[in-house]
């Protein structure tokens, strides 16, 4: 019974309008109050707890990175190195736009931010090229997305801190993941260019040109080089990896690229600001809501429910698969994560699967809720850069949408895919 109010409550609040932290909190209050399954003093010492990880810095310290690469223009060198290199072939700047993409998500670790570095640039210059527009506005959403998966990933270091898996093997693991998703996309690209007839003038490629902006980009390339190479040659943690992400990206922005002022530079961290504070509310009041389900033994209850409905570990994972895309269209991800890794762990690892593995699947399901309304994060930022409606967006994306599913259902039944790369460079 307390589970039902518990899950109800929540429901009724977010159907509501009420903020998903708050939400989580009021629900978690209102079932210890109602059933004492726990005494007030437990919501306290959650909060308090949660927010006070050491790992769980680095979340802080990625988005302010982020946010000052943006600024400090590493996303718009990005997109003109991979733009130059492939100006020659047909559809080069959608090929560019995956490419950016990826790069800036080695660096941002977060599927939004990566849309709006990446996409503020491509779109215009897109358009500007002879691109439709609804073409150029649903590449940049989908290709979003890798920057969840492509490390430091933001997601990665919130299922690390709710499993106790460790982050840097997770940041591993999505690595041969994310790169999928990019080969997939630019495939995809590829073929839309072709069927729609789309007639773009080709840059001819110029080597010289091509190492000037090599040369001029060079920097936002080794951003990512120095914070896994960091990380994985053990000179330093993901969280230190973070902070010298922060101090290299303010030192790029004013003395290497100069494009940071004074006042950008508080701009960025203004904005950063406003998304950490939103991320921790979630932890925070999220960390009650999870104690109390193992308190209830909802973890154990829904392990032998599942069980009951097969012994096949396949047909289960299929039906977690679509539970967790459902859940991605409607709840955002920092808080899925937090809420069901304690639920959803005991029974996957239950049929044998790693955890390493069930938190790149985990984070892979619920990155295609950022292209998937209503909640669809990256259709709303990439609406705001080029004007288009979510619906023509949304129409635009359903062909990346259907590799998207097909690469997870890769990734859920080829462990190789996640583990290969942890096993041969971590033991």
């Amino acid at each position: 019974m307390g589970a039902a109010v518990l899950f109800l409550s929540l429901l009724v609040m977010i159907l509501c309008g009420m903020p998903i932290a708050i939400s989580l909190a009021m629900s978690s209050a209102l079932t210890i109050l109602l059933f004492g399954t726990a005494t007030p003093m437990l919501q306290v010492r959650s909060i308090v707890t949660a927010v006070s990880s050491y790992p769980l810095l680095a979340i802080p310290l990625f988005i302010l990175a982020g946010d000052l690469m943006y600024t400090g223009g590493l996303s718009k060198r990005l997109v003109r190195m991979a733009d130059v290199w492939l100006g020659s072939v047909k559809a080069s700047l959608a090929y560019a736009t995956v490419a950016a993409s990826t790069f800036f998500a080695a660096i941002s670790g977060s599927g939004p931010a990566t849309v709006a570095a990446i996409g503020s640039n491509v779109v215009p210059e897109m358009e500007k090229r002879g691109y439709p527009k609804d073409y150029s506005t649903g590449l940049a959403a989908a290709a979003g997305i890798v920057g969840v998966l492509i490390p430091p990933s933001i997601p990665f270091v919130m299922y690390g801190i709710s499993s106790g898996a460790s982050v840097s093997t997770l940041f591993m693991a999505g690595i041969i993941p994310g790169l999928l998703f990019s080969i997939a996309f630019c495939i995809v690209a590829r073929f839309l260019y072709s069927k729609r007839n789309i007639q773009c003038e080709a840059h001819k490629f110029d080597l010289k040109e091509a190492l000037v902006a090599t040369k001029d980009g060079i920097w936002a390339i080794l951003a990512p080089i120095i914070v896994l190479g960091g990380i994985y040659g053990g000179f330093f943690s993901p969280t230190e990896a973070a902070a010298i992400s922060v101090v290299y990206a303010i030192f790029i922005g004013f003395v290497v690229y100069r494009e940071m002022t004074w006042k950008t530079l508080v701009d960025a961290f203004v904005k950063s600001t406003k998304t950490t504070a939103t991320c921790m509310g979630l932890v925070a009041f999220a960390s009650t809501f999870g104690r109390l389900l193992t308190l209830m033994q909802v973890p154990n209850d829904l392990a032998r429910f599942i069980s009951g409905i097969s012994s096949n570990k396949y047909v289960i994972l299929l039906l977690i698969n679509v539970f967790l895309i459902f859940v991605g269209m409607f709840m955002e991800t920092v808080a899925s994560i937090i809420i069901l890794t304690p639920i959803l762990l005991p029974v996957v690892t239950g049929f044998g699967v790693d955890p390493i593995q069930f938190g790149v699947m985990l984070t892979a399901n619920l990155a295609i809720g950022f292209c998937t309304p209503p909640l669809g994060v990256n259709l709303f930022v990439a609406s705001g850069i080029s004007g288009l409606s979510v619906e023509k967006i949304t129409k635009a994306i359903v062909p990346y949408l259907v590799v998207m599913l097909v690469i997870q259902l890769l990734i859920t039944v080829i462990p190789q895919l996640s583990m290969v790369l942890p096993s041969l460079l971590m033991g």
